[in-house]
Parts: structure tokens; sequence; C-alpha cells
């Protein structure tokens, strides 16, 4: 259980760390950070930061998904050692994900979000 623990703690630090590169995206192309509207201000970035809110977005989404995952092993009380194989199969297609995302390789990210989705859909299975 510490192995998916620890994927969890590492599935909030990815869209956080996603934000944090958005924000200096955003005082990089506008020269300042709209702190009263990020969102709208977001919303105006172009290239690797408009991918980098996209990235964060889509981070946060498959989060929700993981941890519906993990519940659901929690409960069942099923095989640890297969859990935590399949928990680190996501880290690892996430971490990939926002990496494909940020350089713009659509095709290997949808192929590694896909690959995400089943070890997060396969903790309700173990």
């Amino acid at each position: 259980m510490d192995t998916i623990l620890a994927c969890l703690f590492i599935g909030v630090l990815i869209p956080s760390v996603l934000a944090v590169f958005g924000t200096f995206s955003r005082m990089r192309q506008f020269g300042a950070i709209d702190n009263k509207d990020p969102r709208g201000q977001s919303a105006k970035l172009e290239g690797v930061g408009a991918r980098a809110v996209a990235a964060q977005q889509n981070a946060w989404e498959a989060l929700a998904v993981f941890i519906a995952g993990v519940v659901a092993f929690s409960l069942q009380g099923g095989d640890p050692e297969a859990a935590s194989t399949w928990a680190l199969v996501w880290v690892v297609a996430r971490i990939g994900h926002a990496l494909c995302y940020l350089a713009n390789l659509d095709v290997l990210r949808s192929l590694i979000y896909f690959v995400g989705l089943v070890a997060a859909l396969a903790l309700f299975f173990v």
C-alpha cells in the first residue's frame, strides 16, 4: 500500500507542477500574471503555455479516475502487488502524457493516455 500512496502523492504533484509551468508561461507571454482572472489569462495562452494548461486540466481529470480505482481496490482488498504495479504504470504514463503534451506529440500522448486509463481501471479488478 505504500507504493500506492506514493503514486497518489505523485499524482497530485503532476497537475501542480504543470500549474507552475503554466504560471511561468503566462508571465513570459504576457509580462505579468493576472491573478484577478488567471483562467481568462490562461485561455489566451499560445504554444507550450496553452499545452501546459491543457495538460494540467487533463491531469486533474485522470487523477479522479485513479483515485476511484484506488478506493475500489482498497474496498475489495485485492492483490497489493498487482495494484502497486498498476499504480506505477499509471504514474509513468501520466508523466509521459504530460511530457508529450508539452512537446506537442499528440499521437504518442493519446497512446500513453490510453495506457494510463487502462492502469487506473485495472485497479477496480485486481
